[in-house]
């Protein structure tokens, strides 16, 4: 069941990617009088899954599921119809009609792709407001789960004062993220702040440990589930909170592990918080200072409630939706800039967090959420849109580059170089498409 609503999720996001993108182009090429002769959802590779035609398109689902496409008479895309292109430009053909028209209908995909992140985040604003907990409030710090950002001179317990030079006045786990992929971090320990440099490697080495969240909000240890075998499964209950271990009081989940290893093998007592109520009881601690438990996690009310974090939903009037909308929707696109920019310089390493379509699926929560689904769904029509516009033929930014080209030059590239080009842009993609699944398999089968 979980499977099936991270599919849901998956298809139903990438069905109205697509589409709209598509709209982008379709709209402004029928206001030009231009045909379009296939408007398709998915691709329809040898068969499709249903067509119709209505007036001079043909409108369609596709089998596989890898993205869609309007295919606009009179142009040099993916299809590579050159028999077409050897015939004299017709009037409704794309290459007949003038250069700033050409232009638009490339542009109309990333635009409305642009448009739909800002649309998304101004609702999300809306119905949703701002979670937060203000930074001062944060007394004990963040919780660091690796050496690598360890290394680097965070700390848990360190409070994030600011990120390459952004004050950080709310936390949000946006924070975390966003140290991951910068160059400065200001951090105050023990009343004290501290100047950090992070390493051009600082990402890539992250990735190597699979610990993208290396970096998180401090929390209490929550008994979750149990795992096969588990020693203490008749003794403790989910949700049971622990508050002291072998008589040391415990707050956070990091505060545990020591004290575990130190009494592998034993049995301990414990105190745990039970409904409500605190609870002694006798646990035991396996050879590999383990208690055969899952992690566990509480609400903000719970959290709370029991004291760890103050936090603020702050709510927005429609009208006041929109600058705030507005404005998350320009920072997840300089972000997003900021994450490829690592991504295309080597020495970070980021590229071997470059992820397929099995990463993507990944990213989609095995439980239903409405905010989950449009949130992700907007950073993925932003990734979409920023890769579209990348300068590579066959891509909508490599059209619009030679559409440049022909507007300052007043000379428009041959049909055979830019048939070419497509070939070449082609290749690229597969290459890049291969490379990004072929990172996704390797994880899998490494365990990564």
């Amino acid at each position: 069941m979980e499977f099936a609503i991270k599919l849901f999720q998956f298809l139903l996001s990438l069905s109205i990617l697509v589409v709209l993108h598509e709209l982008g182009h379709f709209i402004p090429a029928k206001l030009f009088k231009t045909r379009v002769e296939k408007f398709y959802l998915f691709f329809d590779v040898k068969f499709s899954l249903f067509k119709k035609k209505i007036g001079e398109t043909e409108y369609g689902i596709g089998w596989l599921p890898l993205g869609g496409y309007v295919k606009i008479s009179g142009m040099i895309d993916e299809s590579m119809d050159t028999e077409q292109m050897a015939l004299p430009a017709q009037p409704w053909e794309f290459r007949s009609k003038p250069a700033w028209q050409r232009l638009i209908i490339m542009l109309g995909g990333v635009t409305v792709n642009f448009i739909l992140a800002f649309i998304i985040y101004i609702g999300m604003t809306f119905f949703y407001g701002d979670l937060y907990i203000k930074n001062d409030d944060l007394k004990d710090g963040v919780w660091v789960k690796n050496t690598v950002v360890e290394q680097a001179g965070i700390k848990t317990g360190d409070r994030i004062v600011s990120i390459d030079g952004k004050k950080i006045d709310k936390f949000v786990p946006e924070v975390c993220s966003n140290i991951l992929t910068s160059e400065k971090v200001v951090i105050n320990r023990n009343g004290q702040e501290i100047k950090i440099d992070l390493p051009t490697d600082f990402i890539g080495k992250i990735i190597d440990e699979n610990k993208r969240n290396a970096i998180s909000l401090r929390i209490p240890f929550v008994v979750g589930g149990f795992q096969d075998g588990s020693p203490n499964k008749n003794i403790l209950k989910t949700k049971d909170v622990f508050v002291s271990l072998n008589g040391k009081a415990i707050k956070y989940f990091d505060e545990v592990t020591f004290i575990l290893k130190e009494n592998a093998g034993k049995k301990i007592n414990a105190i745990v918080l039970r409904n409500e109520k605190q609870t002694s009881i006798s646990i035991e601690v396996n050879a590999n200072g383990k208690l055969g438990i899952q992690l566990g996690a509480l609400n903000e009310e719970s959290l709370e409630k029991l004291g760890y974090y103050k936090f603020t939903r702050q709510k927005y009037g429609f009208f006041e939706s929109i600058p705030v909308g507005i404005e998350k929707g320009k920072t997840k696109l300089v972000d997003y800039g900021n994450q490829l920019k690592k991504i295309f310089n080597p020495k970070t390493g980021a590229y071997k967090g470059v992820g397929g379509f099995a990463a993507i699926f990944n990213v989609f929560p095995s439980s239903w959420s409405w905010e989950a689904f449009w949130s992700i769904t907007a950073i993925l029509s932003i990734m979409l849109g920023v890769m579209n516009l990348l300068p590579i033929p066959a891509l909508d930014g490599g059209h619009v580059l030679f559409l440049l080209y022909e507007m300052i030059s007043r000379k428009k590239p041959s049909d055979k170089f830019l048939e070419r080009a497509q070939m070449v842009g082609f290749i690229l993609l597969i290459t890049l498409l291969l490379f990004a699944n072929g990172n996704d398999i390797y994880k899998a089968i490494v365990g990564k």
